[in-house]
């Protein structure tokens, strides 16, 4: 469950930890180093090839205390995971896999932010959200444009352990804010163009690099922030980041922003809608045709790519059974795996999750482009 501003008491919910490796036995991975300190235990764990190390304090995860408050209610699930995932990818342009490890950020407070995602108000002047100036036609109000903040942390190893270094920041913004006029009424939406979006998150981004630079800790830490276009709730797909930047130490300002070209799309497409790769379409295509015509027990197979700079840089398959048993599982899997080999991207990491109505029943997935696939069947021996 979220939280959200109408709901402050709400526990914050972890963050999907897809994009920073599973940590489930990462005390006891074997590539996993440890640091003492006179009151503090350091240890890391390494992730898949070109991935960050988690830092881990005393052995155990931080979750971020600003994982999953939001302005509104108004919110598709898919963007959150392509929000972080894309956060750590921007990442690594600023902060190398190879100097520094990552952790969920800790540097925000609940009550910061939940005061950031409001209206600026005589109340709250430090909401970052255009004020409320009490008009309700869409084309006339003033929209919530902040949705919602990420936050990941960067640290550095040092005699001691680990220092802060850097911290990077995902600003996700509404590209259509929707609302009603009164309690339990008709809703209502207002669009928010990419002009309008880019203005105001490049503002946004230097008052708030301002307000943390301006804290005596922080004042030296670098701090990127990632632009990030929320999808309608209706979307399939999960949003995209069009831009980001750096300030540097000491700085209140960012004064370069960097382009970021990326796309998403699901296959097959609908409404006759133009494929973004002839190539990648047809690949699935036979992929989805080969698997469903071994298995007439399949009821829908369909794909979300991402495209980073008109290249391929992830793909998901959703596969939808309906068989139960372990045997007939455990062999679909296994065919699903050697047409991947054989159909799907050889330049992406690709994750295939093969699911039943009621719940997930295998996995088979490359982690990198050029890596080997794996599979897992739950509830084998």
């Amino acid at each position: 469950m979220k939280k959200f501003i109408q709901a402050l008491g709400l526990a914050g919910c972890v963050l999907l930890l897809t994009a920073c490796g599973n940590l489930k036995n990462s005390d006891l991975a074997s590539n996993s180093t440890t640091t003492t300190t006179k009151s503090k235990k350091y240890s890391t764990t390494s992730t898949s090839e070109g991935g960050y190390s988690v830092l881990l304090k005393n052995g155990v995860y931080k979750t971020s205390p600003i994982s999953g408050l939001e302005a509104t209610n108004y919110d598709n699930s898919v963007d959150e995971t392509a929000m972080e995932r894309g956060l750590i990818r921007i990442s690594k342009k600023v902060f190398s896999t190879k100097s520094y490890v990552i952790q969920e950020g800790q540097q925000l407070d609940e009550n910061t932010v939940t005061d950031w995602l409001g209206r600026y108000s005589k109340s709250n002047k430090a909401g970052l959200n255009p004020v409320n100036n009490g008009k309700k036609s869409s084309s006339t109000r003033n929209p919530v444009i902040l949705q919602q903040i990420m936050e990941e942390d960067f640290y550095a190893k040092t005699a001691g352990g680990y220092k802060l270094a850097g911290i990077s920041l995902s600003l996700g913004l509404n590209s259509v804010d929707y609302y009603t006029n009164t309690t339990g009424g008709t809703e209502y939406s207002t669009d928010i163009s990419l002009a309008k979006r880019r203005s105001f998150g490049q503002k946004t981004a230097n008052t708030i690099v301002e307000r943390l630079h301006a804290k005596k800790k922080l004042k030296n830490i670098p701090i990127m922030v990632g632009l990030f276009s929320k999808t309608d709730t209706d979307s399939l797909v999960g949003g995209t980041y069009f831009s980001y930047g750096t300030a540097s130490a000491n700085s209140s300002k960012i004064t370069k922003w960097n382009s970021v070209n990326e796309k998403t799309q699901v296959l097959p497409t609908v409404d006759n809608a133009k494929a973004i790769s002839a190539s990648d379409e047809s690949k699935f295509t036979s992929f989805k045709d080969e698997i469903e015509d071994y298995f007439p027990n399949v009821s829908g197979v369909t794909a979300t790519l991402r495209y980073v700079d008109g290249k391929l840089s992830y793909e998901s398959i959703a596969i939808t059974t309906q068989f139960y048993g372990y045997l007939q599982v455990q062999s679909f899997a296994e065919m699903v795996k050697t047409r991947a080999q054989k159909y799907l991207s050889q330049n992406a990491p690709v994750e295939i999750t093969i699911s039943s109505v009621n719940d997930t029943q295998a996995v088979v997935s490359k982690e990198t482009a050029t890596g080997a696939y794996h599979m897992h069947v739950y509830g084998g021996n």
